[in-house]
């Protein structure tokens, strides 16, 4: 292929309006007198994995949190399924169907896998026994139990303590809670960082299920060979520029590497 091949049609169908599921347009960020970001775009069509890679200081990370919602853009649009929208907020990103896994994963080490998957969502008894804040924990771990067998995931048993968990059974329990109310785009903030050959190998391979599920990726990691494993594009930023935006399987490890350090030009797609 050529040294800037831009991107075209991808292994994820677009939505039946003709627009991407999830859209950043022209996303400009500040910090102080840093531009972080300069007009940055990025777009995830639906049913595909989507991922954003670049060097140290890129904006990937930045990019990433506008579109979650932790940071608000000093200019740009979002958009999704092509109607704009304000995303001031995790939470706000969350009732418009994409949900977040950031690296930290925010889980609770002293809860177990089914109470963190519950988080802010409990189940209680019905009143008056909930009036007493008793949840039911039973019916919690039942629906714990469903949601990991759903996902293919060897957690063990849900009443086991997140605290006491691998890494990759962590991001697992992370996932499992980003999936399990509905969301239809899924962030996920380096979901390999600091993990093993073996735990890697089954994050990804829970990446792929959720795919095959339906669910539209977008992967934010500075592993390449992870990137090539599973996604169907990659947006390639640098200097918080969008400097291009490839199919994976018409590009290769040596041309990314290149884009990312400015050896070649990349097209914006």
């Amino acid at each position: 292929m050529s040294d800037a091949q831009s991107a075209g049609s991808t292994s994820g169908a677009r939505d039946p309006n003709g627009c991407p599921v999830l859209e950043a347009r022209e996303i400009t960020k500040y910090f102080g007198n840093v531009a972080a970001l300069s007009d940055a775009d990025f777009a995830l069509e639906k049913g595909e994995v989507h991922a954003i890679v670049g060097d140290n200081g890129a904006g990937k990370s930045t990019l990433l949190k506008i579109i979650a919602g932790a940071y608000p853009p000093d200019s740009g649009e979002l958009l999704i399924n092509g109607e704009t929208v304000v995303i001031s907020s995790p939470h706000a990103a969350q009732a418009l169907g994409v949900v977040t896994v950031f690296q930290d994963l925010a889980l609770v080490n002293d809860l177990d896998a089914a109470a963190n998957l519950f988080l802010g969502r409990e189940l209680y008894f019905p009143p008056p026994l909930s009036w007493l804040g008793i949840m039911n924990k039973k019916a919690m771990r039942t629906r714990a139990a469903h949601e990991m067998g759903r996902l293919r995931v060897n957690l063990g048993p849900v009443d086991q303590m997140v605290g006491s968990m691998s890494g990759g059974q962590r991001q697992a329990v992370a996932v499992a809670r980003a999936v399990a109310f509905g969301s239809e785009v899924i962030i996920l903030d380096e979901p390999t960082a600091a993990l093993g050959v073996r735990e890697t190998a089954a994050v990804l391979e829970l990446v792929r299920h959720l795919n095959e599920e339906g669910h539209s990726i977008v992967m934010v990691s500075h592993s390449l060979p992870d990137v090539f494993a599973v996604a169907h594009r990659i947006t390639i930023l640098r200097h918080g520029r969008t400097v291009g935006v490839m199919r994976a399987e018409d590009t290769t490890l040596e041309e990314m590497l290149k884009l990312m350090t400015g050896a070649i030009e990349g097209v914006r797609a």
